[in-house]
């Protein structure tokens, strides 16, 4: 019986669809547009860490946005564990949203 593991690219891929599913609570277009997912780490454990920022360090809802990242990834049946670290450095800036992300927010 073959078994049906996604490659890390697969996986990668999953998890973008995820966190474009997570959305700023003050600007309210998704954390992976904004350019607040620094890093995406997926061991060959299919263990998963995810590096990311807000748009301010003063946001009153930092943990519950991590909080509601790490939940939803967990549901991705190929991922053992999820670890999310919210960084601070760099800071985040405007440069950082994607083409898709600018263009939800008329900067485009």
């Amino acid at each position: 019986m073959a078994t049906n593991h996604k490659s890390i690219e697969e996986i990668r891929e999953e998890v973008i669809k995820v966190l474009k599913t997570v959305y700023d609570p003050e600007i309210w277009v998704n954390i992976y547009d904004l350019g607040l997912i620094y890093d995406i780490d997926i061991d060959e454990n299919q263990n998963l860490h995810i590096k990311m920022t807000l748009t301010s360090p003063m946001c009153p809802l930092a943990d519950s946005v991590a909080q509601q990242v790490k939940t939803k990834l967990s549901y991705i049946k190929d991922i053992q564990n999820v670890d999310v670290e919210l960084v601070w450095e760099p800071a985040w800036n405007k440069d950082m949203i994607t083409n898709d992300g600018k263009l939800a927010l008329g900067l485009e």
